[in-house]
């Protein structure tokens, strides 16, 4: 069933696309996407996914049973940056560092989405409170990659700025001001407030995505054109950091007395690594980060790692755990 799940998603739309723009790049196609339509898709995505994450949190249910598992997944989300930076910056830039920090720390809507249909098939249930985690663990990463890039990037005599000026700089940044602010605004409004703009924020997203993800085929292709290959370097960081992020889930889920479904989920979460939300915010925030590395490594290694294996496994793992629990 993982083949057969693998399969499916890496034929699906929005992976097509993206390598269809890297192979547009190796057969010397003269197919571009001006850089404010790429900006625009970018922005969009932004705000979609925000302002449907503040929506799906107000329908979930403001109850302590709700909170504490998406609080523990935001603190997640902003911790695995700190850990992984330094991992990466054994081997890459400053730039790509924070980039690949951000892309890890974040999380891949498509991997939940196959994995919650995952435990569908299987008939095991799961809380809704995880789409609002899904929703909320996109923006500590980036902030929290945001902060370091500043504070450590510093050109020589510059001064030192304090945490609050990061913070500040980091949270007011275009793209994550209004990836927080369309989740606050979806927060308030609720389903109410998201009738009227349905056709907009959800019937077109995925024809937006896969254009979003060709023009990032397109920039992934030039730098992998440069580069020839990933090196196995990057492909073993691909793998090993979810396995890594994946325990450290699976262990607060465990802590937290989760479910099984909601553990698998909080599990994929953690171990899965953002191909949308984070070039996003990359493409403005940090141009300099090489979108021919963080790109292939979360979309080329880590996505087609979990979902062909990491799905099964974990969930084999989890059950193991819960013995005799139906989730």
């Amino acid at each position: 069933m993982s083949i057969d799940l693998f399969v499916a998603n890496l034929l699906s739309p929005p992976v097509l696309f993206f390598l269809l723009g890297i192979i547009a790049v190796f057969v010397r196609s003269d197919l571009t996407i001006p850089d404010a339509i790429a900006k625009l898709f970018s922005l969009y995505l932004l705000w979609a996914i925000g302002f449907k994450g503040g929506v799906a949190l107000r329908e979930s249910g403001l109850t302590w049973g709700t909170l504490t598992p998406v609080v523990a997944a935001v603190g997640l989300s902003a911790i695995i940056p700190l850990y992984v930076f330094p991992l990466m910056r054994t081997r890459f830039n400053v730039d790509d560092a924070c980039a690949l920090a951000a892309s890890y720390g974040s999380v891949s809507v498509v991997t939940f989405v196959a994995t919650a249909r995952f435990l569908e098939q299987n008939r095991i249930p799961y809380g809704g409170e995880m789409v609002a985690a899904l929703a909320l663990m996109e923006a500590p990463a980036i902030i929290v990659a945001l902060v370091l890039r500043r504070k450590l990037d510093r050109e020589p005599g510059d001064e030192e700025q304090s945490l609050p000026t990061l913070l500040h700089e980091a949270l007011t940044s275009g793209p994550v001001f209004l990836l927080l602010g369309s989740l606050s605004v979806g927060l308030l409004t609720g389903p109410s407030g998201f009738e009227p703009l349905r056709a907009f924020s959800n019937d077109i997203f995925q024809g937006v995505l896969v254009l979003f993800l060709l023009e990032a085929g397109l920039s992934a292709g030039r730098r992998l054109k440069e580069q020839r290959a990933l090196g196995l370097t990057a492909v073993g960081f691909g793998v090993a950091v979810p396995i890594c992020n994946a325990v450290l889930g699976g262990a607060i889920a465990y802590l937290l007395g989760l479910s099984v479904g909601s553990t698998v989920l909080f599990t994929i979460l953690a171990a899965s690594a953002s191909y949308i939300a984070v070039p996003a915010v990359m493409g403005l925030a940090i141009p300099r980060a090489n979108a021919g590395l963080y790109l292939p490594m979360a979309l080329g290694v880590t996505f087609p790692f979990n979902v062909c294996i990491g799905i099964p496994l974990y969930l084999t793992v989890i059950e193991a755990l819960w013995p005799g629990s139906s989730g």
